[in-house]
């Protein structure tokens, strides 16, 4: 060994020793070659990219004075606000709104996979070019007898190589590949020097056992496809929710707008009494008693006003959450869409298939069971043996330049070779193969037990769906006639108590009772238009139902070709459209479904009376003007004035109506069925 070669090896085993030295001193001499996280680095939020947040005007409390614009909008309006703007579908959480984690895009994005799973059939070309230095030592015998000659051979080699391989759906691979390589050598004297070899090859290897047949290898596009619906069918399920979400936020704030009025008028009334009592107290004909008990009743409810205001303001952030509203703009949400008051008959055969055919829930289960049936494809093939046949032909030629110059060349085909044959490999026992067989048949006979709950589970969600809407409209039937006979009983309890006749409790309570019955007709009457959405809901045709479809949109992006021709479509998005118009719009605000009209007793403006300033009015003066009653015909019985010592709801004078008259008294304006209503009430209030 020479001197050169002892300084390189003497290097390259100083360097080895070095690197994988774990002394400090080794470490300090190469501190950048490996460096090591030895710390953990958190950067400060200011380092990072800046995003802000859209701006807004300052969001209405309770206790604000905004002056916001009134924004009239229909069902049909915020449904299709909410679809316009769902690039993230929204769903609703209680009275908020909080992303599904569902995107447009994600269908489009699994919708990749189907081309990455085609793309193992994509024919392979391949070219190798590379050129090879050798020098190796030989030995030879010297003309001296008994001594050897130590020489160098140096060959310059230039080789290259191309294939082309493809992939068929039998699992068959097919090549064809020319190699070439042109050689030189020195000092020696070679036959041809320097010469060229070359070769074409043609082969192709089949299985016949595993990774053989059409279902096995196109089993993994199979399942990218069923991939792709999956992803599909859960967006179409999330943007679902967000409908339903969006008709329960917009019949929520109906349902809190009308507590907010039904609220309002207790107070006024309950205003009314307070400056009556005060009066009353003035001049000694109550005590503080009773204005101690009103005034904790008013209280009371302007608390509870207080409460129904914010959670009006609520619901309507609720609903610009879900909706993909700002917080405030300066307007107000103003819902204009009447409820249905009609009852839903639904025939529960019919809503079972519907339910079994079109919930994305149940069908995502049944698109897995087909994924399954396709992995166990790819698991029985994979626990078969390795038995592959191989076909090989290949023509060799080569070519050079002898010592005196002259050129040889071998003729095209001369020299030819072939292979057949088999090749066979199988891991005894096929342990590994046979375990992952078994794991996808378990796992298919668990994800069709999962389907049969799914089938259970939505039974029982359309069934308690159909008992909750039952309900609802029952309770909203019986809560309508508790709204007017509420009614009826307010206005005779006013109506006596103005006139000296009534307890001051039972005022009270028929003003707390007529404002709970219209916020609880109110509230069962928006649950019942909710449950319908849900029932929609439930049985997978919600977005049918309100005309909705979902559209592809697409984009340009790098091809096959790659940059040598223009850019190639592809899915971008799945967007829904736009929902079409089912819920009429009325000229007025929803909540005046509920006929919100203020008492007939009531006055137009409650008295503002200062108990320690103001000049308190005369009892005369603080009751309300009642026309007197005309004198009765021979045909009619005589109405008794009340006396102190004869006082019954019966007593308070209704004086009889000329024909084609309105009555000039304020007394209850009724239908048919709220006259019925009040009989059955005074025959109550009797017994």
């Amino acid at each position: 060994m020479d001197a050169n070669h002892r300084c390189r090896t003497v290097a390259i085993l100083a360097m080895f020793l070095l690197l994988s030295a774990k002394s400090a001193d080794a470490q300090r001499l190469l501190p950048t070659l490996f460096p090591e996280q030895r710390s953990i680095q958190i950067r400060d939020p200011s380092q990072l990219p800046k995003y802000r947040i859209n701006d807004s005007v300052p969001p209405p409390t309770v206790s604000t004075k905004v002056d916001l614009e009134p924004y009239p909008v229909s069902l049909d309006d915020v449904i299709r606000i909410s679809l316009g703007r769902t690039d993230v579908v929204r769903i609703l959480v209680g009275t908020t709104a909080t992303s599904s984690g569902q995107t447009i895009y994600d269908a489009a994005i699994t919708n990749t996979t189907v081309d990455q799973s085609n793309a193992r059939f994509d024919p392979v070309f391949s070219a190798t070019s590379a050129y090879n230095n050798v020098e190796s030592p030989n030995t030879g015998l010297s003309a001296i007898p008994g001594q050897a000659l130590l020489y160098g051979v140096r060959t310059d080699a230039f080789a290259n190589s191309t294939n082309l391989t493809k992939l068929n759906a039998l699992g068959g691979t097919a090549g064809i590949g020319w190699n070439s390589t042109t050689s030189q050598f020195r000092p020696d004297i070679f036959p041809l020097n320097p010469q060229t070899s070359s070769s074409t090859t043609l082969n192709y290897t089949q299985p016949l056992l595993k990774g053989a047949g059409f279902g096995p290898n196109l089993a993994p596009i199979v399942i990218s496809r069923i991939n792709t619906e999956i992803s599909f069918f859960t967006l179409k399920d999330s943007v679902q929710e967000m409908v339903r979400g969006v008709i329960e936020a917009y019949w929520s704030l109906v349902s809190a707008r009308t507590d907010v009025w039904s609220k309002q008028q207790q107070i006024e009334q309950l205003e009314v009494v307070v400056n009556r009592i005060k009066s009353r107290v003035k001049v000694n004909l109550d005590n503080r008693a009773d204005l101690s008990q009103v005034q904790v009743t008013l209280a009371n409810t302007r608390a509870a006003l207080v409460t129904s205001r914010a959670n009006v303001i609520q619901r309507e952030d609720a609903l610009r959450n879900i909706i993909g509203m700002p917080p405030s703009d300066g307007m107000r949400l103003i819902p204009y869409s009447p409820p249905m008051d009609e009852r839903f008959h639904t025939e529960w055969s019919q809503i079972l298939e519907i339910a079994s055919e079109r919930r994305p829930d149940l069908v995502e289960l049944k698109l897995i069971i087909e994924a399954d049936e396709q992995q166990i494809l790819i698991a029985k093939n994979a626990a078969l043996p390795q038995l592959d046949g191989v076909a090989l032909y290949r023509w060799n030629g080569l070519e050079g330049t002898t010592p005196s110059g002259r050129q040889l060349q071998t003729g095209t085909g001369a020299n030819t070779d072939w292979t057949l044959g088999v090749n066979f490999s199988v891991p005894l026992g096929l342990r590994q193969s046979r375990a992952a067989l078994r794991q996808r048949e378990l796992t298919i006979v668990r994800d069709r037990i999962n389907l049969n709950q799914g089938m259970h589970n939505a039974a029982h969600l359309l069934a308690t769906s159909i008992r909750t809407l039952d309900q609802n409209y029952e309770l909203y039937l019986a809560y309508r006639e508790v709204r007017e006979a509420a009614k009826i009983n307010l206005d005779y309890q006013l109506a006596k108590y103005r006139t000296g006749s009534a307890i001051l409790i039972n005022v009270l309570q028929a003003v707390t009772d007529w404002g709970n019955a219209i916020s609880n007709e109110a509230n069962s009457l928006a649950a019942y238009n909710t449950t319908l959405a849900t029932l929609e809901r439930q049985t997978g045709t919600i977005l049918e139902t309100h005309g909705v479809r979902f559209y592809e949109e697409r984009f340009g992006s790098i091809g096959p070709l790659g940059r040598f021709v223009s850019d190639v479509c592809y899915p971008l998005d799945n967007r829904p459209s736009t929902n079409g118009d089912r819920y009429p719009m009325s000229d007025k605000p929803s909540e005046e479904k509920f006929e919100l009209e203020r008492p007939k007793n009531m006055r137009a403006k409650p008295l503002n009376i200062d108990y320690e300033k103001d000049d308190l009015p005369s009892l005369e003066e603080s009751l309300p003007d009642v026309p007197p009653a005309p004198k009765p015909n021979s045909d009619q019985e005589t109405i008794p004035s009340p006396t102190p010592s004869n006082r019954s709801i019966d007593d308070v004078p209704i004086p009889p109506v000329p024909e084609g008259k309105k009555p000039e008294i304020e007394t209850p304006s009724v239908s048919t069925k709220s006259k019925s209503i009040r009989q059955r009430f005074l025959s109550w209030r009797q017994r």
